[in-house]
């Protein structure tokens, strides 16, 4: 149920579970715990509010007798160039096809043909394996997993809630409870965005389901609510992270002044559509074997160098052929979108750019969803599970996100940890927050200008090419932001502004520190000053792979 109250800064709410965000990973997961405790989900602002509701693609996965399990794994691995961990790959894969049916049972209406459900085919795939709800997949699951969630007396929603930062065993002192190695996580600092007050949630295990940080770039496919707070605060919680140099660029979102995070699904060009440009020159074909359809990083490459030779400030994408008929039928929301833009894909070529769409770095976790904190999960784009590698497979996000909700929840089912340590959440001492002597924020004006200069500095230096200057320069000047940012972060009171900007140059300041460890052009990150592939090595996991993951930890 949803649910709401008044808070003050002695508020402390108990819980079982918490779960924070409302994407798939997260009501997924919330359904899944709602049969072993009392689970309560904060979102930080409406549940329709993420990445979720705004996925059109839909849910790559084996649903065809003609595919195989062995031709997804093979596609995922490719389309990752090397880095993904192929046992990741292949769990994840094989659990795909029992979780679309549960989707299904809890009510989510897929597009179907006359008697079975329509596969697309998007780039990187060998097959037709994307099941889709029309052109809005993302709203569609969404809107079943919240009715499903609300029929949960053990389930809570509370909207418009901004979680602050983590509580673990080792921020506490003698306040704390006997020394836990690793630390452990006993919930959250959280405050109500009306009211500005911080507040405690205690949580026997929290959930970190927050999606990613798409707003780290000045142009993106993100809403703006995806600043990288869970990531921000699991890194000062002491969780370790990977990957965050293979931020992926979707390759066609809309190029309109009033349609800034509109993308046109890669469906699309699963369906026939072609990538021109303004002469009406099909240019895929000199870049890659599958023309339009090949994996996200080379069109996204591809792109940025047309435009870098003609000087043009946008692409376009074809699809006039394909007849105002197929485009109504297929893709209804993409079709009325672009008319409202004066754009009619039956007669006019649809102008396009890329935009930062996916990180597939993160989080580290293992197999069940774990981070290296006791007590912490991380699921969905915060978490670096080792699916996605060095480029995600086009739809394998949401499916990431349905298996791991399932494996965390078995998880968690099975855990034989001491019902001890888990009390402790509740019996503790925790200090309420305290903002000191800290005075009522001025010059707000300032974090806007900063939280532009962020975005800008990323876009131009920590791009879709990069190089060695470029990066060093882009990490001296975040690191003095990051400065200033703390300084003001001590000296006034807590707001959402603050909080927003100061986690997101903590995760620019990340990515380039990934960016920066990786000597090599690989999958979506290419740096012109490294810009061929190193030779295979052997991970620990004994897995062969043409590299490594960048990790960090925090202190490092």
């Amino acid at each position: 149920m949803s649910s709401s109250q008044i808070f003050s800064k002695d508020t402390v709410i108990k819980t079982d579970h918490l779960v924070i965000g409302t994407g798939i990973a997260g009501l997924m997961l919330a359904l899944k715990l709602a049969r072993q405790g009392n689970v309560l989900v904060i979102a930080k602002g409406s549940l329709e509010d993420n990445n979720t509701w705004m996925a059109q693609g839909g849910i790559a996965s084996v649903l065809d007798d003609a595919d195989s399990f062995e031709n997804h794994v093979r596609d995922t691995m490719e389309a990752g160039a090397g880095l993904c961990h192929h046992g990741i790959v292949r769990m994840v894969v094989e659990n795909g096809p029992r979780l679309i049916r549960e989707l299904i049972d809890i009510g989510v209406k897929f597009t179907r043909n006359a008697d079975a459900y329509h596969l697309t085919r998007e780039g990187g795939h060998s097959h037709r394996r994307v099941i889709h709800a029309d052109d809005l997949t993302g709203k569609e699951v969404l809107s079943a997993l919240i009715r499903a969630c609300r029929e949960q007396p053990s389930i809570r929603i509370i909207e418009n809630q901004k979680a602050v930062d983590l509580l673990t065993s080792d921020k506490f002192g003698s306040a704390g409870p006997a020394s836990f190695d690793p630390p452990r996580c006993y919930g959250a600092y959280v405050m109500d965005r009306a009211s500005r007050v911080v507040y405690q949630v205690r949580a026997g295990r929290t959930y970190l389901c927050t999606g990613g940080h798409g707003k780290v770039y000045l142009y993106t496919s993100n809403p703006d609510s995806a600043t990288g707070d869970g990531l921000a605060m699991g890194w000062r919680a002491g969780c370790r992270v990977a990957n965050l140099e293979f931020m992926q660029f979707h390759p066609t979102c809309l190029f309109h002044p009033k349609a800034k995070t509109f993308l046109i699904s890669e469906a699309v060009r699963g369906e026939g559509g072609v990538l021109k440009d303004a002469s009406g020159r099909a240019f895929m074909e000199a870049y890659h074997p599958l023309g339009s359809l090949a994996p996200r990083d080379i069109v996204s490459r591809a792109i940025d160098s047309e435009l870098k030779r003609s000087g043009a400030s946008n692409v376009f994408l074809d699809t006039r052929h394909l007849g105002a008929e197929k485009l109504r039928r297929l893709f209804p929301n993409i079709y009325q979108t672009c008319l409202q833009h004066g754009i009619d894909m039956a007669r006019d070529m649809i102008p396009v750019v890329p935009a930062a769409h996916y990180s597939c770095g993160g989080i580290i976790v293992d197999d069940a969803g774990r981070t290296n904190i006791a007590g912490l999960y991380a699921l969905g784009e915060v978490a670096c599970s080792g699916l996605h590698g060095a480029n995600r497979l086009a739809s394998n996000s949401l499916l990431e996100a349905l298996v791991y909700a399932d494996r965390v929840a078995t998880d968690v089912e099975l855990d034989v940890e001491s019902g001890e340590s888990i009390a402790a959440a509740f019996d503790i001492e925790i200090p309420g927050w305290d903002s000191g002597t800290a005075a009522p924020p001025d010059e707000l004006v300032v974090l806007s200008h900063t939280w532009d200069e962020i975005r800008r500095l990323m876009w131009n230096y920590v791009g879709i090419v990069r190089s060695e200057k470029r990066l060093s320069r882009a990490l001296s000047r975040i690191a003095a932001i990051r400065a200033e940012l703390d300084d003001y972060y001590w000296n006034y009171e807590l707001t959402e502004q603050v909080l927003e900007v100061r986690n997101l140059a903590l995760v620019a300041w990340l990515t380039v520190r990934c960016a920066i460890s990786r000597k090599e052009s690989r999958g979506i990150h290419f740096t012109i000053d490294y810009p061929d592939t190193q030779p295979g090595t052997m991970l620990a996991s004994g897995v062969t792979s043409a590299g490594r993951d960048t990790i960090l930890s925090s202190g490092s």
